[in-house]
């Protein structure tokens, strides 16, 4: 999944924008809150209106070439994302549709990304079966381990994209200054359960 694209545009509406953001089907405005759309093609998000977020609510609708993402938040019991491998605690994870899984982590210059061994993503659901209800490419399991947090939630992607964009606005010198990491305490307390 790109984050460039989504990415970008969260950044751009955090600085601010002149005029309204606008619906990437119709050209419609949008509201500050409104739904995305995955489109498969690009590997990357779209604002939506309601309307055109409507007519892909379905399993198989727009032949799955834009996928509508989930509005649920789920936080979870703390999972052992040990085995999977990736060097740092303030993390995302998201099953592809090939059944393979990503991980990305914030950074000052963006998202890293590492592939993760779709064996050991298989045990670490088997531990924790909520995460095998997660729907490919618009959900993630996200992780925040650093500094002592201890936060596991399954999110809608735009949700990490926001926290991307929230590291790399804050992010100062080398080790990220005194901004980024009480703001990333903020995000993870913010998130609340929605279905």
């Amino acid at each position: 999944m790109s984050v460039d694209g989504a990415l970008a545009r969260v950044i751009r509406s955090a600085a601010g924008r002149d005029g309204p953001e606008r619906c990437e089907l119709c050209a419609q405005p949008v509201p500050e809150e409104h739904r995305h759309l995955y489109a498969a093609e690009r590997a990357e998000l779209l604002c939506a209106c309601g309307a055109c977020a409507v007519l892909f609510a379905g399993d198989g609708a727009g032949g799955g070439r834009y996928l509508l993402v989930p509005r649920r938040r789920v936080r979870l019991e703390p999972v052992d994302t040990a085995p999977l491998g990736v060097p740092v605690g303030l993390v995302f994870f998201v099953p592809r549709a090939d059944g393979t899984v990503t991980a990305q982590g914030p950074s000052p210059a963006g998202a890293m990304r590492w592939e993760v061994d779709a064996g050991r993503w298989a045990g670490v659901c088997a531990a924790c079966p909520p995460l095998a209800t997660m729907a490919p490419e618009v959900e993630a399991l996200l992780v925040n381990t650093v500094r002592g947090m201890d936060h596991h939630w399954i999110v809608p992607v735009e949700d990490c994209f926001r926290m991307v964009a929230l590291v790399r606005r804050e992010w100062r010198g080398l080790a990220g200054g005194g901004r980024v990491w009480p703001a990333v305490e903020r995000f993870f307390t913010e998130l609340t359960e929605r279905s």
